[in-house]
């Protein structure tokens, strides 16, 4: 199993009634968006499961789902801990000047100079905008996620973005 090709979406963390329904605490905004991906990969340890989901929904800050051949509140407790991943095939094709943000972790980062200031390490959600974690050995630099103000471009056959940031920042 490729780690490339799959995408962590959530995680299972809790059990939810006694018909073996789980709680899920979802990565996907808005979080019920898991809803939408069948079907999950199940990982746990060193533990690999595929599942159908059969449905769900959103339950105050979490979701709750069922799964194919879960049937009662003992098989769900045994996914506790679980991460979900789904295949990248999975997900829609993002539109154009959209891209997903594991797109986007390990690609190079240059200024409109040239010079190289690392590679995404992760992003950070702020509020007011996203923020590329740059790290170039011990360096780690925040970039904000702005198009077309400090993200100038973004290649992804290439593995590189663009942008107008200084180096000693």
């Amino acid at each position: 199993m490729p780690a490339g090709d799959f995408l962590n979406v959530g995680q299972v963390s809790g059990v939810f009634g006694v018909k073996g329904w789980v709680k899920v605490y979802s990565f996907t905004d808005p979080r019920e968006n898991i809803l939408q991906y069948s079907p999950w990969i199940l990982r746990k340890n060193s533990q690999i499961q595929e599942v159908k989901l059969l449905g769900g929904r959103r339950q105050g800050s979490l979701v709750v789902a069922e799964l194919q051949g879960i049937t009662d509140r003992d098989l769900a407790a045994e996914l506790m801990g679980a991460d979900i991943l789904i295949r990248k095939q999975q997900l829609p094709k993002a539109s154009d000047g959209e891209y997903y943000w594991a797109d986007l972790i390990g690609l190079e980062v240059h200024n409109r100079e040239g010079c190289k200031l690392g590679k995404v390490d992760h992003l950070l959600e702020t509020g007011a905008n996203d923020v590329l974690v740059v790290v170039d050995g011990e360096l780690e630099r925040l970039i904000p996620f702005l198009q077309q103000s400090t993200i100038l471009k973004i290649n992804l056959d290439d593995g590189l973005i663009i942008v107008d940031w200084d180096p000693d920042f």
